[in-house]
């Protein structure tokens, strides 16, 4: 999937485009990716050479319904993600006719357990966190019970006593989706009498994956800010939210601590940080002929202009790929034109 990427990408860059019907690009998906692509649409639409892009929040999993709904101008032409399609979403796009898609890394993001900013921050570890909100744990004999933690002081003595309450997005998310594999299913694996319990590899996934019904763990919906406003309301409450949110609402929230580790631009590129991710454009590129526009926004969106180390998608709070990532890309998409051309 990775090569053909980045033969399509050629696509893009070499191929002229003429003007489609639809005046207008169709952005859906990730709220997390949402304000970088935003800026990128601002920009591009201010060149004065074609339309601002509509860009719609509709969640990772949303995103790619609707993007692999099918081919044409009722269609979306990008889906932007905060994790990798998944195999289904595959077959699904591939069922309906959308069989080329161009992935693309656009930068990196962490995720937060956020708190009301000026309240105590938390140090939790992986394992505390799948226990506060596990749906079941095994018991002191190692059958499996609903999780009995009421505060966070109940699993660790070194955590305050504070009533477990989470707020966080749907399962639509891909927010949602990385959290629940970078610290839901580490968090698990750290609980020997869970695996023990669940032998099977994959059953065990899938449980560990399950988040407690009692109240403990709350969907807030796919808008940020509304988890924002329950740590106001509630200010011993957490949220799941993206780090790239959070540093743009510093004034109103702030983040805990992961493995004694506070998630910042080099803590998170570096992967010290334990729950960062990569964050993803995918585009049709059977639209790249039929969308004007979209080989040129691109484009502008690959820039160095607007993903380098100073780039205005950067100053929007996107961890960059580094500079020998982005070198590396643009020189294997040069090197590699005269090989696609004779595909």
């Amino acid at each position: 999937m990775r090569k053909l990427a980045v033969i399509y990408i050629l696509f893009i860059f070499c191929v002229a485009q003429p003007a489609g019907a639809r005046e207008q690009i169709h952005v859906v998906g990730s709220s997390t990716v949402y304000p970088f692509v935003t800026v990128v649409a601002e920009q591009f639409g201010q060149s004065g050479k074609f339309k601002t892009p509509i860009i719609e929040s509709t969640g990772t999993g949303g995103g790619f319904k609707l993007f692999c709904e099918g081919i044409g101008e009722s269609t979306p032409d990008i889906a932007n993600a905060s994790r990798p399609i998944t195999d289904s979403e595959k077959k699904l796009c591939a069922k309906n006719g959308v069989t080329d898609i161009i992935e693309i890394s656009i930068g990196y993001d962490g995720i937060v357990l956020a708190v009301k900013n000026g309240t105590p921050v938390l140090d939790l570890s992986k394992k505390a966190i799948f226990m506060a909100l596990a749906r079941e744990l095994p018991d002191a004999n190692g059958k499996m019970q609903k999780n009995p933690y009421k505060t966070w002081h109940d699993i660790d003595p070194k955590l305050p006593d504070n009533e477990i309450k989470v707020y966080g997005p749907p399962p639509t998310s891909g927010t949602r989706d990385a959290f629940v594999e970078l610290a839901m299913e580490k968090g698990c694996e750290l609980v020997p009498d869970f695996v023990k319990a669940y032998p099977d590899v994959k059953m065990r996934k899938k449980l560990c994956t399950l988040m407690r019904e009692d109240g403990k763990f709350v969907e807030a919906g796919e808008d940020d800010n509304v988890i924002v406003q329950k740590l106001f309301s509630d200010e011993k409450a957490l949220g799941i939210l993206g780090y790239s949110f959070v540093e743009e609402n510093t004034s109103k929230v702030q983040s805990s601590k992961v493995e004694g580790v506070l998630p910042n631009f080099s803590t998170i590129e570096s992967g010290k940080y334990g729950i960062s991710r990569s964050l993803y454009v995918y585009v049709k590129l059977q639209h790249i002929e039929k969308i004007s526009g979209l080989a040129e926004f691109l484009r502008e969106m690959l820039s160095e202009n607007a993903i380098g180390d100073d780039g205005y998608v950067i100053e929007r709070g996107l961890l960059p790929l580094n500079a020998e990532e982005r070198k590396k890309q643009r020189e294997t998409i040069k090197n590699t034109i005269s090989e696609y051309r004779k595909i």
